[in-house]
């Protein structure tokens, strides 16, 4: 199946129009977020037609904004959304059903308004939920639906990791009933790790029926890296801002707390570094009691959520990751576009990222001593942390520049043909 127009209309009509579908607003903090901010970066850049289409689209995807019908659609959307404050504390199952239901319902509506007279066009969905609302909103299969799997096996799983629902139990069941209907529907399906790539063939083996390709994420080589940071927040030129780094929300799955174990370890071997994470979330209290536990207050830094993270990574020494399962990691190659060196896990996606240890080192995520001693033998040769950061930024440029990875993306999107990705990407591990 091709995701391209007949012939006869392709020669005319040019590029299809693309609408980027997704249930979450349109600013945030996660991968999904920055994919789609990179993404639609690259396509204003190129002259690309493209559209962003969420639940909140609906308020003004029709019309006057400030119109009747607009502060009728307000009305309806305050209770459905707000919902959610109260049954996350109260009853992660309900919370779960609910966020997926109420956001399925309202983001249908907004693409029959976009959709509705738009002609051949590719709704590139960003979850499974986007992906069947987009589905049963499309006029026809003149509009393609491509899904992006950035999830780890199946959404289920991150639910449960979070703590909302039960691994096996009745929502957990529904989630996946959801993805065992929608994957096999969709027209494209587009990977972003060879390792959530098989995840999700090891329980949803359907999802080799669809056109699918594995395409790492990007970043925008032309911003990443530069410090703009005013000085209260970051370092002057040629300034250390620090010795680690991380990113990542403060949640149990980004195991952060073993960071502070490995930080504690160094430190009974006679070396201090401190720790810089740059997020936001539950976890932050018990990072703090953690650190206090250890004796390692005085070496974290816990920086909250900052918009413009990428530019503040210059200056430190290294970037530090421990997440126990990712299908990729925007954060490193941040991290690599900045030239720090990567000190990461060989275990899931993560282990395609960089090679050890040209661009960094693998650590075990078991042994707190034994991966101190590996960050030790790092950052105690200055030669080798300006020779790996350098490595890990020439890597970059040549393996997740917008530049490089966002056109074959593009021409997957828009006309269906595999584009040659896993040759790069097989290099890499």
């Amino acid at each position: 199946m091709t995701l391209q127009q007949p012939r006869d209309a392709a020669a005319s009509a040019g590029p299809l129009p693309l609408v980027i579908a997704m249930v979450a607003r349109e600013r945030g903090i996660t991968g999904v977020h920055t994919h789609v901010r990179q993404l639609r970066r690259y396509l204003d850049r190129t002259g690309t037609p493209a559209e962003l289409v969420t639940p909140h689209s609906w308020v003004s995807g029709a019309g006057d904004a400030r119109s009747a019908g607009a502060w009728w659609r307000r009305l309806v959307l305050a209770p459905a959304f707000g919902a959610r404050v109260v049954l996350e504390r109260a009853w992660g199952p309900g919370n779960v059903w609910w966020y997926r239901t109420s956001h399925e319902v309202v983001l249908r509506r907004a693409l029959r308004q976009r959709l509705s007279g738009a002609g051949p066009c590719v709704v590139y969905a960003q979850c499974p939920v986007a992906a069947r609302a987009a589905l049963a909103a499309r006029t026809g299969p003149e509009q393609r639906v491509v899904l992006a799997v950035h999830f780890r096996i199946s959404q289920a799983d991150e639910w449960a990791d979070k703590g909302q629902v039960r691994k096996g139990g009745r929502v957990y069941r529904w989630v996946r009933a959801t993805e065992r209907e929608v994957v096999p529907a969709v027209d494209g399906v587009v990977f972003v790790s060879r390792w959530a790539r098989d995840a999700v063939r090891a329980w949803l083996p359907a999802v080799d029926t669809v056109p699918g390709t594995v395409i790492p994420n990007f970043v925008d080589g032309t911003t990443a890296g530069r410090s703009s940071a005013p000085r209260d927040v970051g370092p002057a030129a040629g300034e250390r801002a620090g010795d680690l780094v991380s990113v990542g929300n403060l949640e149990a799955v980004k195991n952060h707390r073993y960071l502070l174990r490995v930080v504690a370890a160094a430190r009974a071997l006679g070396h201090d570094y401190t720790l810089d994470v740059f997020g936001q979330g539950v976890e932050r209290g018990n990072l703090l009691a953690l650190a206090r536990e250890l004796g390692v207050s005085d070496l974290l830094r816990l920086r909250g959520f900052q918009p413009d993270v990428p530019q503040r990574l210059p200056g430190y020494r290294a970037y530090v990751h421990a997440s126990y399962s990712e299908s990729s990691s925007l954060a490193i190659m941040e991290a690599m576009a900045a030239g720090l060196p990567v000190v990461s896990v060989r275990e899931n996606a993560l282990g395609e990222l960089f090679v050890d240890p040209d661009e960094g080192r693998f650590w075990p995520l078991d042994d707190a001593e034994q991966a101190a001693r590996i960050l030790v033998d790092l950052l105690e040769d200055d030669a080798e942390v300006v020779r790996a950061g350098g490595a890990a930024r020439a890597a970059f440029h040549d393996r997740y520049d917008a530049e490089v990875v966002a056109p074959r993306l593009v021409r997957f999107l828009l006309s269906g043909a595999v584009p040659e990705v896993d040759a790069g990407l097989e290099r890499v591990g």
